[in-house]
């Protein structure tokens, strides 16, 4: 799997969810190789797009249509910034990845100081977590050439998600969740309070 992080501050929400719509309407049955993405905004204001596709290959080959150019030109007036993009090419997934129905999504983003151990412990955490954090669906880890790590996390809902951070971990999942958070520098954290799913059918 391919990953391409979006981000970039929102001019106009309403603008940006008819682009988005238009492009899962109108563009995205020409797109091969894409498979869905995780959209949210942040609080204050920041959107966070996570786009998933079988190969780099593939997304390269959906950046280059006529019809993604001039897609993306119309999209780029509904942001007050400049937009900045991910490419992601180490990518793992966590149980069932993710879920379009997951009612809350949190974005975990840093710098990862060893992108293998980072990826053993997403595997290994696995079990541990649908054992102890059944409001869990799912993630994705993706890692760019820079090293900076994209970790997107669905759950169930906020409250659930909230309540499952108050609980006291078994020392198993202690252990590898200080283990994760010490491979990761700068951590911050995106809460995107309504995300919306595409995918493809």
């Amino acid at each position: 799997m391919y990953v391409q992080v979006i981000e970039g501050r929102v001019g106009s929400e309403q603008a940006l969810r008819a682009a988005m719509d238009a492009w899962r309407e109108e563009l995205a049955p020409g797109a091969d190789g894409w498979l869905g993405a995780t959209y949210g905004i942040t609080d204050d204001g920041l959107f966070v797009g996570v786009v998933r596709f079988e190969s780099e290959e593939a997304a390269r080959h959906n950046s280059q249509r006529p019809e993604q150019d001039a897609w993306w030109r119309e999209a780029a007036r509904s942001f007050d910034s400049e937009v900045t993009f991910r490419d992601c090419t180490d990518v793992a997934t966590l149980l069932e990845g993710g879920s379009d129905q997951a009612g809350f999504v949190q974005v975990l983003q840093g710098r990862v100081r060893d992108r293998d151990r980072l990826f053993a412990l997403t595997e290994e955490s696995a079990s541990v977590l649908a054992r102890e954090r059944p409001e869990i669906i799912g993630a994705t880890v993706a890692i760019d050439d820079e090293g900076i790590v994209t970790e997107t996390v669905a759950f169930t809902s906020e409250a659930e998600a909230r309540e499952g951070e108050r609980k006291e971990l078994g020392e198993e999942a202690r252990r590898l969740l200080d283990e994760e958070t010490a491979l990761i520098e700068d951590i911050r954290y995106l809460d995107l309070r309504e995300p919306w799913f595409a995918s493809r059918s």
